[in-house]
Order: C-alpha cells, then sequence, then structure tokens
C-alpha cells in the first residue's frame, strides 16, 4: 500500500481530534475513551456492524480477565460485561462459582462452567474456572454502538481505510472509501485499531509481519446439551474418543472442542484451525474458508451419527469473517516480548493489564510517526508472544489506553511520543484502569 501523494480532487469529508480506524474491541473503546476526554472524534468500520472478532468472526468469549486469582483487567472491559449483562446479552460465572475453594474440578458445578469455557488457560490441566463472558454477538453490536452514541463519537460503517497522506513525520489525512466513492478525511491524532495494522502499513512506520492459526467459527444448533454431559459421565471412555474423533476430522480444535452460548440448546465451536495462510493475503483467506466449511460439514455428519444428544443439531450459521489472530505487528517504541507475557514483567508506563501480564503505554506508540497510535491485537509484540498477549478484553484496554492518551496529545498539543505518561495513568485509574 504506497501513500497516496495527490488527492486534492477527493472531497474533504470532515475534519476530527481523533480518527480511530477498526470498530472492533480495541476501536470502540479508543474512541469511546477518547470522546469521553471532550476529543471530536470519528470511527471508520468496514463491516456492516461493529465488534471486530467478537462479532464478524463471533468469539463469543470474553476471556483473559483475571490472572487465576483476580480480576485484573478492568474499566472499559469491565462496563462491556455489564452493559452485555444488563441487555440479557451475556452470561457470566458468578464470583462464588470460581472462589479458590470451588474453582477445581472436584467443585459440584466445575463442568457447568467449564462448559461455557470459562476456565484459566494458562496452567496445566486440570484447569481451574475463572471469571469470563460469554455473550451473545447481536447483543454486543448493539451495546457497542449504544456506547459510541452516548460518547458523541460520530462513525461511519461500510467505510474502508484505503491510504494515507503524510506531512514530515505526521498523518494530516486519511483517504477512505465508502460506498459513495473516495474521501478524505482530517485528523490532529490516528488510532490503528484495524487488527491488521492497516494505517501503520500505509504511513510507512516499521512492523513484522506475523502468522498464526485462523478459524472459521460456527454454531450448532438443536443439541441437547444435558443429555451429552450425562453420557459424558457415564461413559467417560467411549466419550473421550468420539470427543477424539470430532477433533481428529476438524483437524485442530481445543481440548474442549463446543462451547456453551446464551441461546438455549445452541453451542460454538472454535475450528478448525488452520495453519500456514497469511491472515492479510485474499488468496490464502479463500483457500482457508473453503477447506474450513468442508471440514465443519465432515464434523457435523459425523457428530450427528454417533454423539448422543446431537442426533437433531443443525448448522446454523458460520462466522462472517474468519478468525485471523495475527498479521502485521507493529515495531514500536517497546516491543513486548514472551517473557514480559509468561513472567508478567512490570513497566513505569503500564497503562493495564491482560490477564497476569502489563502492557507498557510505548507499546502502541510508533518509532517515527508523531500522532499515530496503535491498539489492539496489532501492538507492539513479539509474533510469539502476541499468540497469548492478543485475546478480546485485554485489547479493550489497549483500546482504552490509546483513545484517552491521543484526547490527551491533542489537549497538551504534543505528539504521542511526548505524552505525559503520568497523567494518562491518573486518568486510567479514574476511569476504571488497573494499573499496578
Amino acid at each position: 500500500m504506497g501513500t497516496v501523494t495527490d488527492v486534492r480532487a477527493l472531497p474533504l469529508a470532515g475534519e476530527c481530534d481523533v480518527l480511530v480506524v477498526g470498530g472492533g474491541a480495541a476501536g470502540v473503546c479508543a474512541a469511546v475513551a477518547a470522546g469521553r476526554s471532550g476529543a471530536r472524534t470519528v470511527l471508520l468500520e468496514r463491516n456492516p456492524f461493529l465488534g471486530g472478532r467478537a462479532t464478524a468472526s463471533m468469539v463469543l468469549v470474553l476471556d483473559d480477565y483475571t490472572d487465576g486469582q483476580q480480576i485484573t483487567v478492568k474499566g472499559l472491559a469491565t462496563e462491556y460485561a455489564e452493559r452485555l449483562k444488563a441487555v440479557q446479552g451475556a452470561v457470566d460465572i458468578p464470583p462464588e462459582a470460581w472462589a479458590p475453594e470451588n474453582r477445581g474440578p472436584e467443585s459440584p458445578e466445575y463442568d457447568l462452567w467449564a462448559s461455557w469455557g470459562f476456565l484459566y488457560y494458562f496452567v496445566p490441566e486440570p484447569r481451574p474456572l475463572t471469571y469470563a463472558v460469554s455473550f451473545d454477538p447481536e447483543a454486543y453490536k448493539r451495546v457497542s454502538e449504544e456506547m459510541l452514541l452516548e460518547a458523541g463519537v460520530k462513525f461511519s460503517l461500510f467505510t474502508d481505510m484505503l491510504d494515507v497522506v503524510k506531512a514530515d513525520s505526521r498523518i494530516v489525512e486519511v483517504v477512505a472509501r465508502r460506498r459513495n466513492g473516495l474521501v478524505r478525511l482530517a485528523a490532529r491524532q490516528v488510532i490503528d485499531a484495524s487488527g491488521d495494522g492497516d494505517v501503520m502499513a500505509a504511513a510507512g512506520t516499521p512492523f513484522v509481519h506475523g502468522k498464526y492459526m485462523v478459524t472459521l467459527v460456527h454454531r450448532y444448533g438443536g443439541v441437547d446439551i444435558d443429555r451429552w454431559m450425562a453420557f459424558e459421565k457415564q461413559h467417560p471412555g467411549h466419550a473421550k474418543e468420539l470427543n477424539r474423533e470430532v477433533r481428529s476430522i476438524y483437524g485442530g480444535s481445543w481440548d474442549r472442542w463446543w462451547m456453551r452460548t446464551t441461546l438455549p440448546g445452541v453451542v460454538w465451536v472454535n475450528a478448525p484451525h488452520l495453519t500456514g495462510y497469511d491472515a492479510i493475503d485474499s488468496e490464502d483467506l479463500t483457500q482457508a474458508t473453503i477447506e474450513a466449511r468442508r471440514r465443519i460439514w465432515k464434523a457435523l455428519e459425523f457428530i450427528r451419527r454417533h454423539l448422543p444428544g446431537w442426533e437433531q443439531c443443525y448448522l446454523i450459521d458460520t462466522c462472517a469473517e474468519l478468525g485471523m489472530r495475527q498479521s502485521r505487528l507493529l515495531q514500536g517504541q517497546y516491543i513486548v516480548t514472551k517473557d514480559d507475557v509468561h513472567n508478567g514483567n512490570r513497566f513505569p508506563d503500564s497503562i493495564g493489564m491482560g490477564r497476569n501480564y502489563h502492557m507498557p503505554y510505548r507499546s502502541m506508540v510508533p518509532v517515527d510517526i508523531r500522532n499515530l497510535l496503535v491498539a489492539g491485537r496489532c501492538f507492539s509484540c513479539e509474533p510469539g508472544a502476541q499468540r497469548s498477549a492478543r485475546e478480546i478484553p485485554p485489547c479493550m484496554v489497549l483500546g482504552q489506553a490509546a483513545g484517552t492518551a491521543a484526547a490527551l496529545a491533542v489537549a497538551q498539543g504534543v505528539a504521542v511520543q511526548d505524552v505525559d505518561v503520568a497523567e494518562l495513568q491518573r486518568r486510567l485509574r479514574k476511569d476504571g484502569a488497573y494499573i499496578v
């Protein structure tokens, strides 16, 4: 993607203080935080709905909220969970169910909550219960819209970011494609929350091109979940063989290949896991989608024929877009390492936590562009580290920090590299962030 050099013929669609590209978890939280901070904020999203991986890819659990002992991911991530529950669009695990005395497999409710996916996955089996939230994707879309509207954010769906216009070391305009044509948007600060680092790539700031597995999430309806779970208890050996065969057909899945949803008799499947595909290559994504759908239908045939309680199950839908976990990763002022993530290394410029690791402000800051922040799964991180530092709630933390920082940079008239980090941390704490 080359930088546009002559866009004078394109109409100027507007000017703003903060322009956010991408309406996923990080993007919505960035825009909400900027808007609530008083910045004139615009958000662009290429899909006809908000939510990113949570909705387009139907990743229907908000996890990584805890370090296994306490909730560490807070702020707007907490607000999202509360607002989803308020519209009966989410289920979370009650505090007593993951209290120390109840979180192990000996608990009478362990199997129930484990079937929702409410497990702490970063320790060996048997994994303990932990706090997480299962949500309905339609509720997530609506809650996202309401949060943006209440924050005074102007957002435009059906809008692709195509390129940027730079002057010196700043982005002065973003070129976007709307359904009715190409336009320019001028902004004082820009936040790349595209997931794939589209803005940073267009701006020419350093990044690495990572790869990880992709998934075509899907939902099955008509499942007698209680009957199947009773069969697993009564015939553990046979059930284990059946589960192993399902996973084999998918060719890659988590050990618990299905999880409950907020809808009765409906489960979601975060499989098949497909490796070797490039998340920013259209041909690769096409081939991955075809292969994933083939495996799903083959798995469905086996499931109907052999799993008690699944005889009448049917495929409700597959996600609108492959779940893409990794592509471009910023090479910013600080690159988060595997050691940082696995050992919980602390930073003086921490803006919040994801699970048990800390995220420094510098991991969102490019080394060169003076008015760009990068939030979400494309933040500055080693590819190996990003694989376990990319879940939705931590991306919300990054987004909230980026939006707050961008608004602060506008108010102070400084570059993102010169934002007063102590003041940023003060504002984030005031808004509910957990910073230690």
